[in-house]
This record gives C-alpha cells, structure tokens and sequence, in this order.
C-alpha cells in the first residue's frame, strides 16, 4: 500500500471508493515482493503496479468490479499458456493479488496508518485475504507495538494474529500468516495478509571474527538489517561476511556515535560485540550502554573478561545502572562450542530480551508457548 498511498489518501478524504490489488504472496520467479500495491481510483486512474505489465489488465478490471460490488476477491495469477491474450507471467511464477474497495466507510482508521509510515513509527495491517465465512473477508486490524484497534471477526482471532502480527513487525516482515477459522494455530481456512511498515529492525555486529559471521547468518536469517563493523581492514571485508547487509571499516564507537547521533539506531536495535579487545570494547560499551533506548546490548567473552570490563567501565564512569543493561557473557546456556552453536545461543537471548522469554524447555512449563502483549505489559 505504500507506494499508492498518496493517491489513495486523495480519493479517500474525498469521501470516494479505490480499488486497491496487493501482492499478499508469491511463488518462484515474480516481478514484485509481497506488499506491492496498484490503486484504481473512481474516475479509472490507475497508481502502481503488481506485477510490472503482465497482470494489470486484469488486476485492473476486477478492481473496478469490486469498487461497485464492495466485495473482496483474492486472485491467482501464473505463467502464461499458449493463447497470446491469456492472463498470467511470463517470468514463470505465480502470485496471489488481493483486491479490494477502500474507503471512508471499511478503512476508517487509513489516515492514522498514513500518518504512522509517514513519521516512521512502526504499523501494521493484518487483513483477512480467505475464510469460511466470506463475511469474515477484507476485516482487518491496526496493529502497533502496544495498541491494536478493529477486529476480524473474534477476540480469539483477534489475539492470535495481533501476537503473531507484533512479531512481524519487530523483524520488519510482511507476509501471510495461516489459521483455523477462528485464530486456531494449528488449522487451516484463514489466512491473514499482515502488512508490516517499518524499517527493519537493525542488528550491530561489532568484531570482525569467525563467530561474528555466525552472527550475522543468523540475524539475517531472523530478519535484521545487519552491519558487521571493524577498525581492521584486512578481516572487514564482504566476502568474509556475505549475509551482512553492510560491512564498515572504522572504530567501533565512533561508528555507533555518529549511528545514534543520526538517528538510526532505535528501541529494536540489537548491538553484539564480539572483538575480545578492551580498546574496542570499553570505548564502544560506554556509548552502548549511554544510548537511551535499544533492545539488547551483548558481549562475548570469559567470566573474567567480563569482570575487567565491568572495572573498566565503572572507571569510566559507567553507573549501575547503565551496567545492568549489559548482557554478558552473551547467549543462553546452551553448551555451544563452535561459532554456528554459538550465534544460536545468541540469538535465543535476543528472542528471550524480545517477547520476555526465560530460556527454560518448554517441555517442563504450563501455560500458552505463545506470550500475548498483555502478558509483557503492553
């Protein structure tokens, strides 16, 4: 919706009707990411696009059907077959387009979303894109870190994919989520198409060593924008670090400083030294642990590492305080020996710091696996 949202905003303070088509899901080869949107106004201008050219004739056409009807329509849209004016992709995969009116009248609360990408605050929209129940079809919810307003269909619905939504929306992840009719994990019939606008949620590896590669694997593969940072140019390189999004040369604290002073580190950024060299690691926890919101700081090393960084640090002026917000050593108490285990037991930390988990075997607990916002106080 992002890219039609100007206009769409337009025709909807006008008090009219758009038909909006959004890639909810892709297979193989496709030409736009989920999310991709194309808006047909009332008077048949069209924005955007969901597909590049192969599928917008058609796109088009239904939309305008669903501007009349008010009704939702989810379309399927593959490779093209011999006839030359069949509907489908030449690049041989296939998507799923969901279509539907948006107006004053089903979308009321547009202009607080709007207004939400438009300052970079975190929101999501979760909307039924298939269910039993065809009335159920186009409900949707709002979905910010601590509010949620609308409804699908019932609170238990409800509860499950605002839990569910607030995950994809700390990763930054759009995509759709699968449920019994109402909101049964395990279960089928419908599925939510969960909209997450934000930037992703960023991951600062500090210390260019074989278990910062780790690392970074696998704060990639949980969806974090992902910087590998090193004063040294020889082991700060892209090839040793290939999942990274980025990776800079320059000493770590005056690369975190001047981050925060510019304004790109935030409450989901996650910070994990791993350089075992005091005159890294001081100058740079003293402006990691000053930072006034990020969600996890971490730091490898042994006990007694720690403990002469703890001595430095108060040295420098660190309080209490500020020290109890460092976790180290990094990871959970996994018995992790090489630096794959090693990145899971960190990750799990994060998760843990993340949706308040305690690192215990599920297997020995009672109650929901799931924890719900209530349940972390927001």
């Amino acid at each position: 919706m992002r890219d039609v949202l100007k206009d769409l905003l337009t025709v909807w303070r006008a008090g009219g009707t758009a038909g909006v088509g959004t890639v909810v899901c892709t297979y193989r080869s496709a030409p736009r990411l989920p999310g991709a949107s194309m808006m047909v106004a009332p008077n048949g201008a069209v924005t955007g696009s969901v597909s590049g050219g192969c599928v917008e004739g058609a796109v088009y056409e239904t939309a305008t059907e669903v501007i009349e009807s008010g009704v939702p329509v989810l379309e399927k849209y593959g490779v093209t077959d011999d006839d030359a004016f069949a509907v489908g992709l030449t690049c041989g995969g296939t998507i799923e387009v969901f279509i539907e009116s948006v107006s004053r009248q089903n979308f009321g609360s547009l202009e607080s979303v709007a207004a939400d990408i438009e300052e970079h605050r975190p929101v999501a929209v979760a909307t039924v894109i298939a269910h039993p129940d065809p009335s159920w079809v186009g409900r949707r919810l709002v979905i910010r870190p601590d509010t949620a307003d609308g409804s699908i269909g019932s609170a238990r619905a409800d509860a499950a994919v605002i839990d569910d939504a607030r995950g994809l929306l700390a990763a930054g992840r759009t995509e759709v989520l699968t449920y019994g009719p109402d909101g049964e994990r395990r279960g089928e019939g419908m599925r939510v198409f969960v909209a997450s606008y934000a930037p992703r949620a960023r991951m600062l590896v500090f210390g260019a060593i074989d278990f910062a590669a780790a690392v970074a694997r696998q704060g990639s593969f949980l969806g974090y924008r992902v910087t590998v940072c090193d004063a040294r140019e020889v082991f700060a390189t892209p090839s040793r670090f290939p999942t990274a999004d980025e990776v800079v040369i320059d000493w770590p604290h005056r690369y975190l400083a001047a981050q925060a002073e510019g304004g790109e580190i935030d409450s989901r950024t996650v910070i994990c030294l791993l350089t075992h060299d005091p005159k890294f690691d001081v100058p740079l926890l003293e402006v990691a642990l000053r930072l006034p919101a990020v969600a996890f700081v971490g730091a490898m090393g042994s006990r007694r590492t720690h403990q002469n960084r703890l001595e430095r640090l108060r040295a420098a002026g660190l309080t209490d305080t500020e020290l109890a917000r460092l976790a180290s050593p990094i990871g959970l108490d996994l018995g992790a020996r090489t630096p794959e285990e090693t990145a899971v037991s960190i990750a799990a930390e994060i998760i843990a710091m993340r949706w308040g988990g305690e690192g215990t075997s599920l297997s020995g607990l009672d109650g929901p696996i799931h924890r719900r916002g209530s349940d972390l106080g927001i």
